[in-house]
């Protein structure tokens, strides 16, 4: 029997579906799909239509290079410099901090990764910034100018893609880790110092046999964060 879905069912279960996939199959993505994907992403709403995200398909060649230097970094002393911008907060507290472990272990766990396994860790950092073998790796930038208003245009976007890509049967991991490696990426991919460097996003197809594809982070319920105003 063929699946046939109404539009909300499949925008519900595009976005229900939608995870985190830490281990790729090589299959590659055609072009054309995948530039029908930012297309989709790109009718994403901006403040005064400014359209803040730029973006950055790295191709074979360009990528050997950026994950060369990128891994040779991590091999002789991890992160080359100071994170662009701050993605997390100076000092975690609850409830955030306990998520942030609970993920973390729970990950780990997957991976046979115990604590102070220091030489697991870096190996799936080491994946991370491999686009842990997505046939697709993107990179986006947006201009240091632009002030927090446009770097929430620059999410929507994202998830946009993100859920353009869950619809049409692909999966993707975003991965802000390439932040923290900015003078590299910078330097391979030939961004200029007025864009910073975001995050990238690794597109294909989930590996179904790999430890890490079985994460399924929890989610909070509606009331824990939901006020219901008269």
């Amino acid at each position: 029997m063929v699946d046939e879905m109404t539009p909300d069912q499949a925008i519900e279960r595009a976005i229900r579906s939608r995870r985190a996939i830490r281990a790729f199959l090589p299959a590659p993505v055609e072009p054309a799909l995948l530039r029908r994907l930012i297309d989709l992403a790109a009718q994403a709403p901006s403040g005064t239509n400014m359209q803040p995200w730029k973006l950055r398909v790295i191709g074979p060649q360009t990528r050997a290079r950026l994950e060369g230097a990128l891994l040779a970094a991590l091999e002789t002393g991890g992160r080359p410099g100071v994170e662009e911008y701050r993605y997390y907060p100076a000092q975690f507290r609850e409830p955030y901090l306990a998520r942030r472990r609970k993920v973390g272990w729970d990950l780990y766990s997957l991976l046979g990764v115990v604590r102070g396994d220091t030489e697991g860790m870096k190996r799936q950092t080491a994946a991370n910034l491999r686009f842990f073998d997505a046939p697709v790796a993107l990179m986006l930038t947006i201009d240091r100018d632009l002030e927090i208003g446009s770097w929430l245009d620059l999410g929507m976007f994202i998830q946009t893609l993100l859920i353009a890509a869950q619809g049409h049967g692909l999966d993707s991991c975003p991965q802000a880790i390439f932040a923290q490696f900015h003078p590299i990426v910078r330097h391979e991919l030939a961004i200029p110092q007025d864009e910073v460097v975001v995050c990238g996003i690794a597109i294909g197809k989930a590996d179904p046999d790999a430890p890490a594809n079985r994460l399924a982070p929890e989610r909070e319920p509606v009331e824990s964060f939901t006020s219901w105003l008269d």
